[in-house]
């Protein structure tokens, strides 16, 4: 049983710690894109690529960290919270670790797709910029696409079905329950083309989300290994 109990904080221990990477992760990404490089301000397509080629190293360094190892670690998180929930809300936290499972896939797919394609078109911007853009072009929106360019459907599902499940078994606080709710429909109603720029309150709210379920898990963790009192400790007291 001690074996048992010990074995489940060390999941809880590696959930927390995946969830507060989430959370850097987004910290680090979001002044990356929107002010060191301010790539989604670039629209004309041949200054795009330009700035892709300038910045090749740390754009292919930010979406290592922030598509394809946030990937696998949302998977790691998403697993661990169905090991926290699955005896009281078996269907919710099922529903929910199967979407999360397929946003750590995309989300690792857009970034490999991204990075390469990158090479592709910095390459080709050496010697031919017509044909670097006309690459580019082909294929930023299915990297954009796989990364929740077009609303955050499985991201804002995933947050909405754990926090359900959460306040089902009562795996994590109730107001951190509620919270996810909020940001799971932010995510889901960004969907919408008039509703799109509700993409950045959903990311922005996520990081405050990782971050409390980072702590909570990590503290379970920390309870769960506590020794059990001594019964001939507490017969001799």
């Amino acid at each position: 049983m001690k074996a048992l109990v010990q074995d489940d904080g060390r999941h809880q221990r590696a959930g927390g710690l995946a969830a507060l990477y989430l959370a850097l992760a987004y910290l680090i990404a979001m002044p990356y894109f929107l002010v060191a490089v301010n790539y989604p301000g670039v629209t004309d397509p041949l200054e795009k690529v330009a700035l892709l080629a300038k910045h090749q190293g740390s754009m292919t360094a930010i979406h290592l960290m922030t598509y394809v190892v946030l990937g696998v670690v949302l998977a790691v998180l998403s697993l661990t919270l169905y090991r926290r929930m699955k005896d009281e809300a078996p269907v919710a936290i099922q529903a929910a670790t199967v979407v999360g499972l397929i946003w750590s896939f995309v989300l690792v797919a857009s970034g490999l797709v991204f990075i390469y394609g990158m090479e592709t078109a910095a390459a080709l911007y050496e010697t031919n910029p017509a044909q670097a853009v006309a690459a580019w072009q082909a294929i930023e929106p299915v990297a954009e696409g796989l990364g929740g360019a077009g609303g955050e459907i499985l991201g804002g599902s995933w947050v909405l079905l754990v926090s359900w499940a959460a306040l089902r078994s009562r795996a994590l606080p109730k107001m951190l329950g509620w919270f996810g709710v909020v940001i799971g429909l932010v995510g889901i109603v960004s969907i919408v083309p008039a509703l799109r720029d509700a993409q950045m309150l959903f990311g922005a709210l996520q990081i405050a989300w990782f971050a409390w379920t980072g702590i909570v898990m990590l503290r379970t963790s920390e309870r769960s290994v506590q020794p059990a009192p001594s019964r001939v400790g507490v017969a001799e007291a």
